[in-house]
């Protein structure tokens, strides 16, 4: 696969993901969060299942104990930062969400420079900057207010993604098998959801019932079909690069508020969506070049 495909698939990520905040959003009138998270990881892993079979039947890759622990960590951490950002969705808004959680792109290139000594450049940390400039804008008009509570779990969220992301692209250059870690991943977050939900939220079958749509979206689209395609991606992606290019799941989710939820989006808003892509560009055009010079 190319790199600028591989692109192309964290492009459609952050399409899915930014969608994702008003189904994560609307699953807290009707269930508690981590209840929420135990049935969508659920989902994600029936939907993968048939494709980790098929690929362990094809591959002739052997997984190493390593391996397997390294999976089981990042199924760990993707539930952590799963609960912590859908915890804060009970008392922020889903733009807010989707800003905070971009912020992740600045923590990401120094995660990468200490896991896999990938020292980031000025084109990555100017991208990253210029950015978080484009986040803060959309989301708060170009203003400071109070923060809450929600606000701050969705900040400590943050660098459990920005740790994620990074050992997904080792995970996948050391095993090239997505189809395992998504499974993995899924099947750790349902478990782990089921066992702390049941444990301290309550529970109905109409409180399910009225969550299927959200619990559908997030499993199928969310975590069965967006992040399985970013553990594809980051084989031939960075990680700094792949954040900041999944970082338009901010872009996405201030749409999604706007057309579900009647949040605002201002004209500021706007220039903001308008500066975190340029930001991406700014990653994107070097690529193209290299890519035309090779």
């Amino acid at each position: 696969m190319s790199r600028l495909r591989a692109d192309f698939l964290l492009l459609l990520n952050a399409i899915i993901w930014g969608a994702a905040f008003v189904a994560q959003k609307q699953a807290n009138d009707f269930l508690g969060p981590i209840i929420f998270i135990a049935f969508r990881y659920l989902v994600s892993a029936l939907v993968i299942l048939p494709f980790m079979i098929w690929e362990g039947q094809k591959t002739r890759v052997t997984l190493k104990t390593s391996d397997y622990t390294l999976a089981v960590l990042i199924g760990l951490i993707l539930f952590g930062g799963m609960s912590l950002q859908q915890i804060g969705l009970v008392t922020t808004t889903a733009t807010n969400a989707g800003f905070l959680t971009s912020l992740y792109v600045v923590i990401t290139p120094f995660a990468a420079w200490f896991f896999m000594s990938q020292k980031p450049d000025r084109r990555h940390m100017f991208a990253c900057s210029v950015s978080i400039i484009g986040a803060w804008l959309l989301s708060t008009n170009g203003t400071f207010s109070k923060i809450n509570i929600g606000d701050i779990q969705i900040l400590i969220s943050d660098f459990g993604w920005a740790t994620w992301i990074v050992f997904v692209s080792i995970f996948m250059r050391r095993t090239d098998r997505p189809f395992f870690l998504a499974f993995t991943q899924y099947i750790l977050a349902a478990i782990l959801g089921f066992i702390f939900g049941l444990s301290f939220e309550q529970i109905s079958v109409e409180s399910i019932q009225n969550c299927f749509w959200p619990i559908i979206y997030a499993g199928v689209f969310s975590g069965g079909l967006a992040t399985t395609l970013q553990g594809i991606a980051q084989k031939y992606t960075p990680a700094s690069d792949a954040a900041l290019i999944v970082s338009l799941e901010n872009i996405f989710a201030a749409l999604a508020g706007y057309i579900f939820l009647a949040e605002r989006l201002t004209p500021i808003g706007i220039i903001g969506c308008v500066i975190i892509i340029v930001a991406v560009l700014i990653v994107e055009i070097n690529v193209m070049r290299r890519s035309n010079i090779s």
